[in-house]
């Protein structure tokens, strides 16, 4: 007899979801003896490095002997784990953090991070986030940590933000920000990129961060029956605020600031709900001069970020003669505003 009424399908449900949990602790639970068996190998290897150079080399022939069927315990992974000892001396990180990231990620960060501190800063971000093994490959390619944990930036975000909400947005601001999706040529203007970014979406909020959701481009604005456009307008989850991002291909100059101001302004009135934060801008540039920028910033009201953006410079040599140039563009800018 097939049962068929509400009050089931949420016991099912409840059941389900317990399922989950337990399988996922289960392969958290395996994941973190894996970790933890390691580091603690890596501690032992050290300690008896008085065998000298062919020591590991040794160690790895009579593991296999010992155990034929098992993996992960080759000349090069051995080593691995006397390096992960050497740069994590703290057993209780290990457990309470580098344990719930898999071995490939802990490799890979041993691979690319040049201290400690940079490896923790990943590691972290990779559990805050979730990021999968190419997610990480991507930021640290990208050096996310120099642009984004230890770059000088330049916003008011800590003047203009309640003191948690100011500290989240600064930390997600980058500097420069990088889409090298993107392929840098000369006489590219703001539209084409803009169109790059929103035809590669998804790689666009890679860049952003997490929390971030694409509302539009071009976003329109009606004031005192006057049309405004905002470049990219954006929500970010974590922030519970809307993201303005103007795009200038030229150097930072302070008026753009001030369109920028005046765009936030409008946001808050129009769009922004009586639960979300205050709205959040960021003015990205292809340069810009730190001190003027600053004090383009100093009596601004509203929270906003200076940043630089980098574009690829690799362009496919068979594509070059296909690509628009900037007056094929203007042109077709002007014809899209006229027909509508």
């Amino acid at each position: 007899m097939l049962i068929n009424d509400k009050e089931y399908f949420s016991v099912l449900e409840q059941i389900k979801a317990r399922i989950k949990t337990a399988q996922y602790k289960a392969v958290l639970g395996v994941n973190r003896e894996l970790i933890n068996l390691n580091w603690n190998i890596g501690r032992i290897i050290i300690a008896n490095t008085k065998y000298g150079a062919k020591f590991i080399e040794n160690l790895a022939k009579d593991i296999k002997h010992a155990f034929p069927n098992v993996t992960g315990y080759s000349t090069r992974n051995l080593k691995y784990m006397r390096k992960f000892a050497e740069v994590v001396s703290d057993e209780e990180k290990v457990q309470t953090l580098f344990a719930l990231l898999s071995w490939s990620h802990n490799i890979h960060l041993l691979d690319k991070t040049k201290s400690y501190s940079e490896y923790l800063w990943y590691a972290e971000q990779t559990v805050e986030n979730g990021w999968s093994l190419s997610s990480l490959e991507y930021h640290t390619e990208t050096k996310t940590y120099q642009r984004q944990a230890i770059a000088e930036k330049t916003s008011n975000y800590l003047e203009k933000l309640p003191s948690v909400l100011g500290k989240l947005a600064e930390v997600t601001l980058k500097d420069p920000f990088v889409f090298d999706f993107v392929g840098k040529r000369e006489g590219i203007i703001e539209r084409e990129i803009e169109s790059e970014l929103v035809a590669n979406i998804a790689k666009t909020i890679m860049e952003l961060g997490t929390g971030f959701a694409f509302v539009g481009n071009q976003y329109h604005l009606e004031i005192s029956e006057k049309d405004y456009y905002i470049d990219l307008l954006f929500y970010n989850t974590k922030l519970r605020s809307y993201v303005v991002v103007e795009l200038k291909n030229t150097e930072f100059k302070p008026e753009y600031a001030g369109k920028l101001n005046f765009y936030l302004s409008a946001v808050d009135d129009m769009l922004k709900h009586e639960t979300d934060n205050p709205s959040i801008g960021i003015m990205l540039c292809k340069t810009k001069d730190r001190l003027t920028a600053v004090y383009a910033l100093k009596d601004i009201n509203k929270p906003i970020g200076v940043s630089e953006y980098k574009l690829s410079d690799f362009v496919p040599a068979e594509f070059i003669d296909t690509l628009p140039s900037a007056e094929d563009i203007e042109k077709r800018v002007k014809l899209k505003f006229e027909i509508e």
